[in-house]
């Protein structure tokens, strides 16, 4: 499936980018490349095939939860810019009203 130079100056403003005229003729290439080969594999014959997430099988390893001691809290807070003994102190981001 080969693209025009109109069609891709359509998926540039639908993507909100400017292009100059050799982008566009590189992309028009490509994107037709890429079109190309979406159809190769949509040719392909998956009747039958059930769907997966991943091409190979995976598994979570899953292990028991323990409780360790974490770091003393002067030793965690050591190398923050900003704290107030007990707290990491951050911009404020949401507003309080």
């Amino acid at each position: 499936m080969s693209l025009s130079a109109k069609d891709v100056e359509k998926v540039a403003r639908l993507a909100r980018l400017r292009l100059n005229e050799t982008d566009i003729e590189q992309y028009a290439a490509q994107l037709s490349q890429i079109l190309d080969y979406a159809a190769i594999l949509e040719a392909v014959e998956t009747e039958g095939v059930e769907p997966m997430v991943h091409a190979i099988e995976l598994a979570n390893v899953w292990r028991e939860d323990e409780i360790l001691t974490s770091l003393p809290r002067q030793q965690a807070l050591q190398n923050s810019p900003a704290q107030d003994g007990k707290h990491f102190v951050v911009p404020q981001i949401l507003d309080a009203s």
